[in-house]
């Protein structure tokens, strides 16, 4: 089995090696650790995100609940049609790849399959 390790990020060279938990080029001696080239990936933003009926949501958009979502530490749950302004897509936890505020509830991560693109 050959596992290929990416070039230096600082010199291009191709002749990296592993010393855990670091990768090292042996020649510019640079050390980065795997979990950076991970971070930038990351980074690039979360791609493609479909809301509950398919249609692809982007940062800014408005959207709307479209089940009642209990919520941790409150006595009342977000109800079916309440509108969310300004989400922000991330790629978070557990399938939460939306970041909005919520009025009465304040900043949280929702999951995409629970809203709806307001058109």
């Amino acid at each position: 089995m050959t596992e290929t390790l990416p070039p230096c990020p600082q010199c291009s060279s191709e002749y990296t090696y592993e010393m855990p938990p670091l990768l090292v080029c042996p020649e510019c001696a640079h050390e980065w650790s795997p979990a950076a080239d991970e971070e930038e990936a990351f980074q690039d933003g979360p791609g493609e995100i479909k809301d509950a009926v398919g249609n692809v949501l982007a940062d800014g958009d408005t959207v709307t609940v479209v089940k009642d979502l209990k919520v941790k530490g409150q006595a009342s749950a977000i109800k079916v049609g309440t509108k969310v302004r300004n989400i922000r897509l991330v790629n978070g936890t557990d399938g939460h790849d939306i970041d909005c505020k919520v009025d009465g509830f304040g900043p949280m991560q929702l999951k995409s399959s629970v809203v709806k693109k307001v058109l």
